[in-house]
């Protein structure tokens, strides 16, 4: 998993970076690239000849120039690495190109706020006056800055504290490291891939799905619509036993029915039901069995659970 974040300058990426490292994912600087290529050159890495040079590689190079030279780091990482300073939509689609699950995460601050950590923290990098740090906005903008921040999968507001922005930033980082969820199944000539299409998205909204050579495939991290389901149904008993019976290792793999799922309900079924369920694997990154179980399905008395945990 490859984990992105975008937004304009000074609005609070390289702090986002440092919560990363924090929990332990390794990060990849995009204006690294540009830097070292400054010194390269044996010029100052100061706001004007970075800009310059970033400019140039786009122009030699493609707009995805900087992405480009960025994936052979990505790669020797592992997963799940983040990268911090995408610029352009052109670099969020090479990303997307050259990783399967890649999460882009949009960050929003006003100008003035960002100006005035500008004027803070006296990198060497940095804008000298408001009108610079415009100016640097319509340059990143021109690169396709706005449609990156557009097409983002989560965004987080940066206008207040920074114990609140770094707090913000952790709580989605945990979110997306500790689970993952796969979806896949078979498209059936008499099924409309409308239908499919909608019943995963009616289980896990926030699937990102891809559909080739009659299989659909996705990936999915937001459990809410889940849980939510298995409470209304008062189905907690028999989903719990389900996952117990069906864990192995970091993973539990259970199959639901695609019909049930089209009107938003939840309907275990056997792995070779005519029409093939949804295959749904739940794949445990950083969050134990125990605390995913208790989370999903707890146990229950009188068909109420004992006690629920609130957050995974």
């Amino acid at each position: 998993m490859i984990i992105a974040f975008v937004g304009y300058p000074l609005s609070g990426k390289s702090t986002a970076g440092e919560v990363a490292k924090e929990l332990g994912i390794p990060v990849v600087t995009m204006g690294d690239v540009v830097r070292e290529e400054a010194l390269r050159r044996g010029l100052e890495p100061n706001s004007e000849n970075l800009g310059r040079i970033a400019s140039e590689l786009r122009e030699k190079e493609g707009m995805d120039a900087i992405a480009k030279r960025c994936i052979p780091r990505i790669r020797s990482l592992g997963s799940p690495v983040l990268v911090d300073g995408v610029r352009g939509i052109a670099e969020v689609e090479t990303f997307k190109k050259n990783f399967e699950d890649f999460v882009l995460i949009a960050i929003e601050c006003p100008i003035e706020i960002r100006f005035e950590r500008a004027k803070r923290r006296k990198r060497s990098d940095d804008v000298l006056s408001l009108e610079d740090l415009r100016e640097r906005d319509r340059r990143e903008e021109a690169w396709g800055l706005r449609e990156a921040m557009e097409v983002a999968d989560f965004t987080i507001e940066n206008k207040g504290d920074i114990e609140d922005f770094k707090e913000k930033v952790r709580a989605i980082l945990r979110k997306l490291i500790s689970l993952e969820i796969e979806i896949e199944t078979k498209l059936h000539p008499t099924e409309e891939e409308e239908k499919v299409v909608k019943a995963v998205k009616n289980l896990f909204p926030d699937a990102k799905i891809k559909i080739e050579d009659g299989e659909l495939f996705a990936i999915a991290r937001d459990l809410g619509k889940f849980r939510e389901l298995l409470r209304r149904q008062k189905i907690l008993d028999t989903a719990r036993a389900e996952f117990l019976r069906n864990k192995k290792g970091n993973e539990i793999t259970i199959y639901l029915n695609k019909q049930t799922a089209t009107v938003s309900k939840i309907n275990f079924c056997e792995e070779n039901v005519v029409l093939s369920p949804l295959k749904v694997t739940f794949r445990l990154l950083g969050v134990s069995f125990q605390k995913f179980i208790d989370y999903l399905a707890p146990e229950t008395r009188n068909g109420k659970p004992l006690k629920e945990i609130e957050e995974l």
